[in-house]
């Protein structure tokens, strides 16, 4: 079905030219992501494969963390500053609520600070992180460790992460999809061969001649229960509870119901990547302070966010769904929804207008939220389980959040193209009516 609305979408000039456009964006990152930072040995981070921290860094990176690259911040930073931006709005900071009710003129200003913003925590981030791995790794990562380096090296990758920025926006603008969201799944379809070989060494290249009977076996389960995993995830994310709206002033001949579609997951992935950066930052900083010697306390704490043990799993997990509650009221605020059913005089059958409706939007948001909470720790969990039964690298464990993204970039992909295609049927049936 997608190959054949692609192949329709395709036919149209404009859209041709958003997907060529997009393609080539995505071609100019890829490039930036194999041009490391002047003063670094990029080879140290290998001895840090399995440092859940960096392999998250890798997934929000677009792969990127991986050489080292003058775009290693990647799209992080302008996403934490927009969740920064978002909860600023919710009665927290006067200004940015203020902001918020401007429309095009206030979103302009926003969009302005979750700029500004997100180039402070690029900075801070970038030295932090570099400074983190350096101590980290056995073989130096940074050649000579002192002020001027690490402000240098800060500079570069608070530059690179502006451009990745700036690269996702035009995709927005100018070509096809949601920009963030490409740059990532970009970076994700490039760790797909890198995924596959590690399976191959894991059990066929390391293997007895005797054992590749049971390594097929497990191969074979490991493709089924992706492929089952790919399918729930799909219906899910696709999901949505219709609220029924009824109008009571209309235009003549509009209809006289609606609906209002809310996602059963409304909070979408990033209570997961949030949740993972939360359980994987201690898991970096702790061994920093320990700095070889055996304290129980921090042995106890890094077990605690360590997502690989059976209490790192639960901390994960809850974490997750603490989240995915938070998030959810973010994105469907109750008392706006409230106050434009009635400002465009609609309203919901059996319920109120004003405080009753704000109420129901309210209860009905915590049992979606119950819902896509459960959903996306189940999801996020089974490569984690997968992993430790199946004594898979850790890159795996974040196959789930990884399918997550993909999968919500390729349905919102869809349903663009598919959109394009209904406003191209419109104008053609306008043109012919003329």
């Amino acid at each position: 079905m997608f190959l054949k609305i692609l192949k329709d979408a395709l036919k149209i000039k404009n859209v041709r030219h958003k997907i060529f456009y997009t393609i080539f964006i995505i071609l100019i990152f890829r490039i930036g992501t194999h041009i490391t930072v002047p003063g670094v040995n990029a080879k140290s981070l290998e001895q840090l494969s399995e440092l859940p921290f960096l392999n998250m860094l890798n997934l929000v990176s677009g792969n990127a963390m991986r050489n080292f690259s003058v775009f290693s911040m990647g799209v992080s930073p302008y996403i934490t500053a927009s969740i920064v931006v978002q909860l600023l709005q919710m009665d927290i900071l006067p200004k940015f609520v203020e902001w918020g009710k401007q429309g095009e003129v206030g979103r302009r200003k926003l969009n302005q600070a979750t700029r500004y913003i997100s180039l402070v925590l690029a900075f801070i981030q970038s030295i932090g992180i570099t400074a983190g791995f350096n101590t980290l790794s056995n073989v130096a990562l940074v050649s000579t460790p002192n002020v001027k380096t690490y402000l240098l090296i800060g500079a570069l990758l608070t530059t690179g992460s502006v451009i990745v920025t700036w690269l996702g926006e035009q995709i927005t603008d100018k070509g096809f999809g949601n920009g963030v969201s490409m740059i990532i799944f970009a970076g994700i379809i490039s760790s797909i061969p890198n995924a596959i070989a590690t399976v191959r060494d894991d059990y066929f290249v390391n293997v007895k001649t005797g054992d590749m009977r049971s390594s097929y076996i497990i191969v074979g389960i490991l493709i089924l229960a992706v492929l089952a995993i790919v399918f729930f995830t799909t219906f899910v994310q696709q999901a949505e509870f219709k609220i029924p709206i009824q109008y009571t002033k209309l235009v003549q001949g509009a209809p006289t119901s609606s609906y209002l579609p809310l996602k059963v997951n409304p909070a979408g992935v990033i209570p997961v990547i949030f949740a993972s950066s939360i359980t994987t930052i201690p898991s970096t900083i702790i061994p920093f302070f320990q700095n070889g010697r055996d304290i129980s306390w921090l042995n106890k704490l890094q077990e605690i966010f360590n997502y690989q043990t059976p209490t790192g799993m639960l901390v994960y997990a809850l974490l997750i769904i603490l989240f995915s509650f938070f998030y959810t009221f973010v994105q469907v605020n109750p008392e706006k929804t409230a106050e434009n059913l009635q400002k465009n005089s609609s309203y919901i059958p059996s319920v109120r207008p004003g405080r009753e409706t704000e109420q129901f939007m309210s209860s009905l948001l915590k049992k979606l939220a119950t819902v896509g909470s459960v959903f996306l720790a189940f999801i996020s969990l089974v490569p984690i389980a997968a992993q430790q039964a199946l004594n898979l690298s850790a890159g795996i464990a974040l196959g789930g959040t990884s399918l997550l993204i993909l999968i919500s970039t390729g349905i919102e992909g869809m349903k663009q193209l598919e959109g394009y295609l209904l406003k191209r049927k419109y104008v053609g049936f306008m043109n012919t009516a003329e």
